[in-house]
């Protein structure tokens, strides 16, 4: 199952028993990332900023001194159980003078932020792969005009006696059809080094 980011920040608020809670979520691809996120949007003033993140597999929460898993995992599920990647979410709580308990906790931070992600715009995740080639100088025109006709980003270019390597990313389903243009445009020169997906 692929699964998606967001397409930007949102944010969802809701009051249970006189308790404010402002759910906030954002697109990350680093968990440096989430955690200046968290930083910029937690409210120092408010009773708890809880907070989860996933990206890939690599995933956090923090319940920020409420009841053990009674929010960061919470919000860690409603991550997973929209279908996102790459997401970190805060939920801000400002106490009203009723306690809700462990179920209502978990009901109303999961429910926050199941909610601000329910209605976000998604973007979905493009799989990537790197690719590595090795052309002959004679090509290097021909395998740069190649490549620029392709959604690929080129990670580093290297010369030696025996000619040049080029690595690239791109979209995963982009790779078969670049080769086989680099094929025709070379007449089959262009040697592939390496390959990762």
């Amino acid at each position: 199952m692929s699964a998606d980011t967001l397409a930007g920040r949102v944010q969802h608020s809701a009051e249970v028993k006189h308790s404010r809670f402002l759910a906030q979520a954002a697109p990350v691809t680093t968990p440096d990332e989430a955690l200046a996120f968290f930083d910029e949007v937690g409210d120092p003033a408010a009773t708890h900023n809880c907070w989860a993140y996933r990206i890939g597999g690599l995933y956090r929460f923090n319940d920020d001194g409420e009841p053990a898993s009674t929010a960061g995992r919470p919000i860690l599920a409603a991550i997973e159980g929209q279908g996102f990647d790459r997401v970190a979410v805060v939920v801000t709580r400002w106490f009203g003078g009723i306690k809700l308990g462990a179920g209502g906790l978990v009901r109303a931070y999961g429910g926050c932020a199941a909610e601000c992600l329910r209605t976000a715009p998604r973007q979905p995740l493009v799989e990537m792969a790197t690719l590595e080639i090795a052309y002959g100088f004679e090509d290097t025109g021909t395998v740069h005009a190649t490549v620029a006709q392709f959604p690929a980003e080129k990670l580093d270019e290297r010369f030696d006696a025996g000619g040049a390597r080029m690595r690239l990313e791109l979209p995963a389903d982009a790779v078969a059809p670049l080769k086989e243009r680099l094929r025709d445009a070379t007449r089959d020169r262009v040697r592939l080094v390496d390959e990762q997906q």
